[in-house]
């Protein structure tokens, strides 16, 4: 009788199997199943970063059509990051700021230190690419913006996901659209709000999901909608078209992955590769 065995000899081929071999067949043991709510309540991720970029978009539009002035947008980002601020601890009642060790102190002197910086650079930032043409500059920053979102931690394990290569991006993105705004305190005000918008936002965005997820859906729905209103003021079929996406993301999109699970068809059985599962350390010693 044929044996599952490489250690002796048999009168058998060896690719020879016996009855028995399907007998191990399994289907889809890996595969998850997931409820609709859930996967709606995940995309929500992806709905904040495309409104975010819709917000920053909006703001630019506004400073350069000269519908908003640097000192008003100044003041609103600030008394917004004060509140954040103050959320961010209230969340969780600063329990990760003493796991962090990091001082009100600390975080009030790199906030300093950055305006600081970035006031003193204000000129190089608004002249940095006046040799290269506004069409290019356009293209440059939906390249940018685009890439933001496509590396943006969303919260998957991925090779993709890079937070640093996408808060990078969207920053090079907002340098390049704050040249071409009018004066160097636009371009200030500019570089600085988008820090608040592509770093500190998200920050804050994490922290209400794993916190407060009724607190998070609630904010995710009432940042939709004020970026929905500002697009409409700009370009009405532009806010239609982007109410439609957002809702093929929350809605559509997480039905469709639902009902393809179902089509799955995975199997696993004693031809897979063997797993070595136990501990081996003590032989590399």
């Amino acid at each position: 009788r044929w044996q599952k065995v490489l250690y002796e000899r048999q009168p058998f081929p060896d690719n020879y199997v016996d009855q028995r071999f399907l007998e191990e067949l399994r289907k889809n043991v890996h595969a998850r199943q997931y409820r609709y709510r859930a996967v709606v309540f995940q995309s929500g991720a992806v709905v904040q970063q495309l409104c975010s970029v819709c917000v920053f978009v909006l703001t630019w539009w506004y400073m350069d059509a000269g519908m908003l002035s640097p000192q008003g947008l100044f003041g609103a980002a600030l008394v917004s990051s004060l509140l954040g601020y103050v959320l961010f601890d209230a969340v969780d009642g600063g329990a990760g700021r003493w796991a962090s060790g990091r001082t009100r102190w600390a975080d009030l002197k790199s906030t300093l230190v950055f305006a600081a910086f970035t006031y003193g650079f204000s000129p190089v930032l608004k002249t940095l690419t006046e040799s290269i043409s506004t069409d290019t500059i356009y293209a440059m920053s939906a390249l940018m913006l685009l890439g933001h979102l496509i590396f943006f931690d969303y919260g998957a394990n991925a090779a993709i996901v890079s937070s640093t290569l996408s808060l990078n991006m969207a920053i090079f993105a907002s340098v390049c659209l704050a040249s071409r705004l009018p004066r160097s305190l636009h371009a200030f005000v500019m570089v600085t709000f988008a820090m608040q918008i592509f770093a500190l936002w998200p920050m804050l965005q994490k922290k209400l999901k794993a916190r407060t997820p009724r607190c998070y859906v609630g904010v995710t729905v009432l940042f939709a909608l004020a970026a929905l209103a500002g697009l409409a003021t700009v370009s009405s079929v532009g806010a239609v078209l982007f109410a439609s996406l957002l809702l093929a993301i929350s809605c559509l999109c997480p039905y469709c992955l639902i009902r393809l699970q179902l089509l799955k068809d995975n199997i696993h059985g004693p031809w897979d590769e063997a797993e070595i599962k136990e501990d081996l350390s003590r032989f590399l010693m």
